[in-house]
């Protein structure tokens, strides 16, 4: 007999779209969320490591399938989530990942440089949540929208002004969709991850800087990839059934550290 409590946590046979799904976070997050028996399909613009993901996912055990999009285009969002839908039906949730960086002091930063970060961990965020509540309402899904924010959306950082700017904005986007969104059935909530250890950043963390950084967090450690797991599947399954305009902080105390 199944515990009533442990059910709330299920998304078995549910579709979860992930953008950015083709390395670090997405990655994960799809691998988590296949082994948790959902259906899930990852999209990024690369075909190749979307390729080896989905094997990845799917030789254990899991069902996974990739489709190429380009967050910062709309008609090949439109296109994916067609594509997306007739392997796996009606989208019930997606992480909404995809997301770029450019380090650099504000004086430094290039209209080039303002254009990517924001085009992709803004527009893109907005132009993939409105295609999936479309069809959400469309196929009269009960759906989930979860934005990756991060706490730089809630405190700032040096050298990384466009990036924090645009994840401040998807903070306060996530509550716009959130309030229009809920008459609609459709929950829309952030996590914002605070610093993780990736082997993108193995480097920096192993330096005189990054040290120093890690002992402003107050667990004074890095977080791990599974610890956002959690977070993840309450904001996706019925156990987050309450929660629309949430942010959900995931940073070792990091926000709460003295000034």
């Amino acid at each position: 007999m199944k515990d009533p409590e442990a059910s709330v946590f299920e998304i078995d046979g549910k579709h979860v779209l992930i953008t950015g799904g083709s390395s670090g976070f997405g990655r994960h997050f799809a691998r988590f969320l296949a082994a948790k028996g959902a259906r899930v399909t990852l999209a990024a613009r690369r075909a190749e490591a979307l390729a080896s993901a989905v094997t990845d996912i799917n030789g254990s055990g899991g069902k996974a399938q990739s489709v190429v999009l380009d967050v910062t285009i709309a008609e090949t969002i439109d296109a994916a989530f067609k594509e997306a839908e007739a392997q796996f039906g009606p989208v019930h949730a997606v992480v909404n990942n995809a997301g770029v960086t450019a380090t650099k002091p504000a004086l430094d930063q290039d209209e080039r440089a303002w254009d990517s970060v924001i085009d992709t961990n803004l527009k893109g965020v907005w132009q993939v949540a409105q295609a999936s509540a479309r069809r959400m309402i469309e196929n009269k899904v009960k759906g989930s929208i979860v934005n990756i924010a991060s706490i730089l959306g809630l405190r700032v950082a040096g050298a990384v002004a466009p990036y924090a700017i645009s994840k401040a904005g998807v903070v306060q986007m996530t509550k716009a969709l959130a309030l229009e969104w809920a008459r609609h059935s459709i929950r829309v909530n952030a996590l914002a991850p605070g610093y993780f250890a990736t082997e993108l950043n193995d480097d920096f963390f192993e330096s005189n800087a990054g040290q120093a950084l890690i002992k402003r967090v107050p667990q004074r450690r890095l977080g791990q990839l599974n610890e956002l797991d959690g977070p993840l599947l309450l904001l996706i399954s019925d156990a987050g059934s309450f929660m629309t305009g949430s942010v959900v902080a995931v940073d070792g105390g990091h926000l709460v550290s003295g000034l």
